[in-house]
Parts: C-alpha cells; structure tokens; sequence
C-alpha cells in the first residue's frame, strides 16, 4: 500500500487530503489509476493540467518507481511571492 497525498486546489476538487492505495509499480500507472475514476480526476489528472507528484518528498517524474510503503504527494505548480 501507499499513502497519496492531495494538496490545495487537488485537495478541495477531489473533496479528500489522502487516501491508501494499492503500490502501482510507477507514477504513471498511479495517474492513469485515479484518471480513470473519471470525473474531476480525469480533468485535474489530464495530459493538459499542470500537476506535481513528489514520492518521499523527492520530485518525482511520470516513470519513476513507486516502492511499497511510499507517500505520494501530487500538488499544483506552487509560485512564490
């Protein structure tokens, strides 16, 4: 299992801040498993929005490995001020 977390406008769009989930082998198959549930995941997880995925609190990309046990956090481009 792991542990995804959803911040800011992710977090108020899918209506949960985290949830566990079965370890897909790669942050890609991740993003095609919640894309798939359709709806507001499917637009905020499309190949046009602008997301993050950080695994362990590294930046991740869409091939990067997910081992077990890991904390996914997918977040917005954050801009500083």
């Amino acid at each position: 299992m792991i542990r995804v977390l959803y911040f800011a406008r992710l977090r108020d769009v899918f209506g949960c801040s985290e949830e566990a989930l079965p370890a897909p082998a790669t942050v890609a198959e991740l993003i095609a498993v919640l894309a798939a549930r359709g709806g507001v995941w499917a637009d905020e997880l499309s190949a046009g929005k602008v997301f993050r995925v950080a695994v362990n609190q590294e930046m991740a990309r869409l091939q990067d490995e997910i081992p077990a046990g890991a904390e996914v956090a997918i977040f917005p481009p954050v801009t500083g001020g």
